[in-house]
């Protein structure tokens, strides 16, 4: 990966930030097996094409900066801390990759820690955490180590204390805990995932660019399209619907309530991809993005 300086920043800030990651044959970490197979190709195939400017790693820093001091921090006798771990996929030429921040032998818990945006808890998107945490254990139970509880610590980075007083579904500190006790089922199934994602690498890796298949809508973070019911003169939806069917029957019933056949109108919103849109760094080498821009 290139970087570029165009606040000009001290040289400590962009060493700081800049990333000396090397890609290894044949090895994919788990934070790669969580996105797309079509990404994890594309940022190997073209790291020397990327560029970033220092200024926009900021949060990057912070996080990094924050598992530093943590990892820095003195453990119990149970715990064992930041440990990077690899384990051979069954059948294949491939390696699974991944550090833990903690371990605690007397719970049997993979601890995470994390930094994010206060909205993430709101909504309580947590299922990459989740998954991100599952393939820990998957992976520290190959090894023989029973691990079956996942758990993130997350620091908002974002958080107002104001908010956390005056509003009610506003988290009320700073730092937020949630954890997953994991099933022979969920482990079944993660293992499933995880062979189906390298078996569709070994797959794809050969392929042309251009011919590279998508990643799936969850890996893009995708919003399907939506149909607004609006009420002329009011600048907000009355409801908004994930079918359209649904957004002009409603629209008829207002419109009958309201002896009027315009009042009420059906605005269509096309989903968007947002990843792909606004945060994956190989979007200018993407079949999938490259069209999605040519359409617009």
């Amino acid at each position: 990966m290139n970087y570029t300086n165009e606040l000009n920043l001290p040289q400590p800030f962009v060493e700081a930030v800049k990333s000396n990651h090397v890609y290894k044959p044949n090895r994919y970490s788990v934070t790669e097996v969580l996105g797309g197979t079509c990404e994890a190709i594309l940022k190997r195939r073209h790291d020397s094409d990327i560029t970033d400017d220092v200024s926009q790693r900021v949060w990057s820093l912070f996080g990094t900066a924050v598992h530093k001091v943590l990892q820095e921090a003195k453990a119990t006798d149970s715990q064992l801390q930041e440990n990077w771990l690899s384990v051979p996929i069954k059948g294949t030429k491939y390696e699974l990759s991944g550090i833990f921040d903690l371990y605690d032998d007397s719970t049997k818990t993979v601890t995470d820690w994390k930094t994010c945006a206060t909205w993430k808890v709101i909504f309580g998107d947590f299922e990459d955490w989740r998954k991100q945490t599952l393939m820990y254990c998957w992976m520290l139970r190959q090894l023989e180590i029973d691990a079956s509880r996942g758990e993130i610590v997350a620091i908002m980075r974002d958080h107002n204390q104001r908010k956390a007083k005056t509003e009610n579904d506003y988290p009320k500190h700073p730092v937020y805990r949630i954890g997953w006790d994991f099933t022979d089922d969920d482990f079944a199934d993660i293992e499933g995932e995880i062979q189906y994602w390298f078996a569709r690498v070994a797959n794809q890796e050969t392929v042309e660019s251009d011919r590279l298949l998508p990643c799936s809508p969850d890996q893009r973070w995708h919003k399907p399209d939506k149909w607004a019911v609006k009420k002329k003169g009011r600048k907000t939806a009355v409801r908004v619907y994930e079918s359209e069917k649904d957004a002009r029957v409603r629209a008829m019933e207002e419109n009958k309530k309201a002896d009027s056949n315009d009042l009420y109108y059906v605005e269509f919103r096309e989903g968007e991809d947002t990843k792909c849109d606004s945060y994956c760094p190989v979007s200018d080498f993407c079949p999938f993005a490259r069209a999605k821009k040519s359409d617009v």
